[in-house]
């Protein structure tokens, strides 16, 4: 039913605030062109295609995942449309009753693609537009308003707007809803791609596994995989992998890297975040240069030793 009441105390608040938002994900879909597979749980990268979707929208305040619930690498709150299939526009309305904050992202979940960097983009077009949506257009021009920034209030009015008697808006396309709303667009061919065959699927997978693009999908699928909530300077890291490799013996550069982990998770009690990881490498990698300086110098004896009293001598 779509019947909405005034926003809390907290989320009136939150309305002025420029960083604040909400996100709702639609992951119910029936997949029909991918044979009715569960689409939300395909792995691309390793990475099901919701926890990708969910990884864009970390810094949300509260993210509402519209489907049955699922484990995901993230805590989300879950909800459902009523009656279950009633459409994306129902799945919208189900979602949107979680939210308070003015600003809400509604993403779907089939978008591999999608990252951190493409969400703020779109609030900060939706902030300075004035208009009561962002919304990315793909390769063709085309809209895609489940990739998108929109006003919670504008939402809202229209949802209202086109309910039935008993406030259900079952079965209406989401274009009745976009076709009332002032809209600004954002053109990303990339991050717009969705996966609705297994073609597309294919092709995601590819991608991800390019030279420019392998590292990045690597080091977020581990993160994810261990549960780490933590951005670190990869070339801090592959730049101390390499001296340790290059100027101690290649094995050094694994075990070096593993050392600073471990030395930057022991770091205040372990509360040292991204700081401590860069502190650690800073002083492993002078300590590796150090060691292939005096490598390099291979002096025989003491610059003032003599014969009998280097090391060795017997």
């Amino acid at each position: 039913m779509t019947a909405y009441e005034p926003p809390s105390a907290q989320g009136a608040a939150d309305a002025g605030s420029g960083d604040v938002y909400d996100a709702v994900v639609l992951a119910g879909g029936a997949a029909r062109r991918l044979g009715g597979a569960d689409k939300p749980g395909v792995r691309v990268g390793a990475r099901a295609l919701l926890d990708r979707v969910l990884a864009a929208c970390a810094d949300a305040r509260t993210t509402v995942v519209v489907a049955d619930p699922r484990p995901t690498a993230r805590p989300v709150t879950w909800a459902r449309e009523d009656p279950p299939g009633g459409g994306p526009l129902a799945a919208l309305d189900a979602g949107l009753r979680h939210t308070t904050a003015e600003r809400v992202v509604v993403l779907s979940a089939d978008l591999p693609f999608l990252d951190e960097g493409t969400v703020r983009r779109l609030l900060a077009t939706l902030g300075t537009s004035g208009a009561d949506g962002a919304l990315l257009t793909d390769a063709d021009g085309r809209d895609q308003p489940l990739v998108a920034a929109y006003r919670g209030s504008a939402l809202r009015r229209e949802l209202a707007s086109l309910a039935d008697a008993d406030g259900r808006v079952t079965g209406l396309p989401l274009r009745r809803l976009t076709g009332a709303l002032d809209l600004t667009r954002v053109q990303d061919p990339v991050a717009s791609f969705d996966c609705d065959t297994w073609d597309d699927i294919a092709t995601a997978r590819a991608r991800i596994r390019e030279h420019g693009h392998v590292l990045d999908e690597w080091i977020s699928a581990v993160k994810d995989e261990l549960g780490l909530d933590l951005d670190v300077d990869t070339k801090l890291l592959l730049d101390l992998a390499r001296d340790a490799a290059h100027g101690v013996a290649r094995p050094a550069a694994p075990l070096t890297t593993f050392l600073v982990g471990y030395a930057a998770a022991q770091a205040k009690g372990g509360e040292g975040g991204p700081e401590a990881v860069a502190e650690a490498s800073r002083k492993a990698a002078a300590l590796a240069l150090r060691w292939a300086e005096e490598a390099a110098a291979k002096p025989d004896a003491a610059p003032d030793a003599t014969p009998d009293t280097r090391p060795d001598a017997g």
